[in-house]
């Protein structure tokens, strides 16, 4: 990989797109950025930026309920975030050390992120990591 960011455009179901572009959140503003050392999510005004290697495992995941998935989200079950535009799917990305994305400040750090991405294989080949365990 060189040093240009491969970047991964969100899925837009088209029946949200006002409401999301209401909270800042558009094709133009919604994008993960990768490069041999970081790993970019933005999200309208949300954004999550962490060590490559800071990501310990990905899956994908959905088809998701679009009251779950639909906007930014905190997971009441693990802590994680959702950065949602589809209700089609998307990749579960898990890291080593939880880190801020939600709010401002710092807290709460989340243990994983949830991006709905428009080709969420490719994005999960790219960052794929070797089992750990």
């Amino acid at each position: 990989m060189t040093g240009v960011p491969a970047r991964f455009p969100f899925r837009f179901d088209p029946v949200f797109r006002p409401v999301l572009a209401l909270l800042g959140v558009r094709p133009a503003t919604a994008w993960v950025a990768v490069t041999e050392r970081d790993l970019t999510i933005r999200y309208g005004p949300w954004r999550l930026r962490t060590a490559r290697d800071n990501v310990v495992a990905v899956e994908l995941s959905g088809p998701y309920r679009w009251w779950r998935a639909i906007g930014p989200h905190l997971s009441l079950a693990d802590g994680g975030a959702t950065f949602g535009s589809s209700a089609v799917g998307g990749i579960c990305l898990r890291f080593r050390v939880p880190v801020p994305a939600l709010l401002p400040g710092g807290r709460p750090r989340h243990p994983a992120a949830t991006v709905t991405v428009a080709d969420p294989p490719a994005l999960a080949r790219l960052l794929a990591v070797a089992d750990l365990s």
